[in-house]
């Protein structure tokens, strides 16, 4: 068990989850516009468990997919962060993933918070390499890897999770090297 870690932004904060911060992740997760990219939206019970699942994530490591909130007002806003690539996908790693309620796009949030993950990632994990993926046409998270200064592999592969011949299977790979991070 390692204490979890809290990374802050000059807007927000990435921290471990708080019990309420479960009612609006599940609101995030029910809208569709957030889950358009997702086979479908998580009710209620889904999203709680995922939030366990996160929540213990960070307990055990001391770092994952991070709550994160507005710095001034403590508004939850979403998750970004870092967790190991889940078992069964064509590659290995750590990933940055991010999901943020969609009042909250557009505004700049997600490369933010990214940023202090990758830093974090960089140097105090001190990981060579750090991963993303998402399906193929999801523009708005990979105009965030991009953002970020990750490349697109070319490696596209189709998601294990995902029905082949379900138009999200298919989902691209980006990277960022140690070498390649601009801090």
């Amino acid at each position: 068990m390692n204490a979890p870690v809290e990374l802050t932004t000059a807007r927000l904060t990435l921290r471990q989850w708080l019990a309420e911060d479960y009612a609006l992740f599940a609101k995030l997760n029910a809208d569709p516009r957030v889950m358009e990219y997702f086979p479908s939206t998580l009710d209620r019970t889904a999203s709680d468990a995922l939030a366990n699942r996160l929540r213990d994530a960070i307990a055990e490591r001391g770092w994952g997919l991070w709550a994160t909130e507005l710095r001034e007002s403590r508004t939850f806003v979403g998750f970004v962060g870092l967790q190991p690539v889940p078992p069964g996908l064509p590659f290995a790693g750590i990933e940055i993933g991010w999901r943020l309620a969609q009042e909250y796009w557009g505004k700049g949030l997600a490369p933010e918070a990214a940023r202090a993950a990758l830093q974090f990632a960089f140097s105090v994990l001190k990981l060579d390499e750090v991963s993303s993926f998402t399906t193929i046409g999801n523009r708005k998270s990979r105009a965030v890897m991009e953002k970020l200064g990750m490349h697109d592999t070319g490696r596209n592969f189709d998601h294990p999770n995902v029905p082949i011949g379900n138009v999200l299977s298919a989902h691209c790979l980006y990277r960022l090297t140690k070498t390649d991070w601009r801090d």
